[in-house]
């Protein structure tokens, strides 16, 4: 895959990123103005809405890290890095098994922990079983699929979390509204439903902030992992296929 395109993909998957944090920011930013309309600071908003308002606070901080962390961690140099697909094709083929396991321990990732356990197997066995080979190569192969596609499962959490956060806001809100108007008559006003109603809708709005551009993010890294593991389990194949060739000759 040429330089230009993983560029490309880069560019892409920022411009992705940017449109998602400037549409849950516009958002924010939307409810704000709203309220600053009406008299109301962030920090206002922020205890309008409750302790629940730092939850989904450390939610969206903790989306904002995973984002970075994915868009980072999920490369093909990072999975299975290219110049390491050519020095183990290389010291395989020219019967190198030591110096390839060498360079497996010496760049770390997905495809070194696949190929160091079918170089493993085969420097213990003299050569070995191709079918026990594959199925070696294909039990890690699997465990490092689960864990490269297993680690974006957090991002749904956080869309399917943060927004039953939200509702769990409205139910405290509305309980404190109509808890103030019946236990004291007198005072039912429509101040006191406001300031409950106000926790209820502020915590809501908020959750689905945090919860809708994490789903995206979601669906974007899930597809991303879903390609990456495509290429690994290829070059998993022409591993194979070297191994096997290295044993029948």
């Amino acid at each position: 895959m040429s330089g230009n395109g993983r560029y490309g993909r880069m560019v892409l998957c920022a411009a992705a990123c940017g449109l998602a944090v400037a549409a849950a920011w516009g958002q924010g930013a939307g409810a704000g103005e709203a309220a600053a309309a009406e008299g109301l600071s962030w920090r206002q908003i922020l205890e309008s809405g409750g302790w629940l308002m730092y939850v989904l606070a450390a939610l969206s901080v903790l989306t904002v890290a995973l984002v970075v962390y994915f868009a980072a961690v999920l490369r093909t140099g990072q999975i299975a890095p290219r110049r390491l697909r050519r020095v183990l094709m290389d010291q395989i083929r020219g019967g190198s098994i030591e110096d390839a396991r060498k360079a497996c321990d010496f760049q770390p990732c997905p495809l070194a922990a696949i190929a160091a356990t079918a170089l493993d197997y085969v420097r213990e066995s003299g050569g070995g079983d191709p079918m026990l080979l594959k199925d070696m190569i294909e039990s890690e192969g699997g465990r490092q699929a689960e864990s490269l596609q297993g680690q974006t499962q957090y991002l749904y959490d956080i869309g399917v979390i943060a927004p039953m956060i939200g509702l769990l806001g409205t139910v405290f809100g509305m309980l404190r509204a109509f808890g103030s108007v019946a236990l004291n008559e007198a005072a039912a006003k429509p101040v006191v439903l406001a300031q409950g109603v106000s926790q209820a809708l502020i915590t809501t709005a908020f959750g689905l902030i945090v919860g809708i551009p994490a789903m995206i993010f979601y669906a974007f890294f899930r597809r991303r992992a879903a390609g990456r593991v495509a290429h690994l389990e290829a070059v998993s194949a022409e591993l194979l296929t070297a191994l096997a060739s290295r044993n029948a000759s």
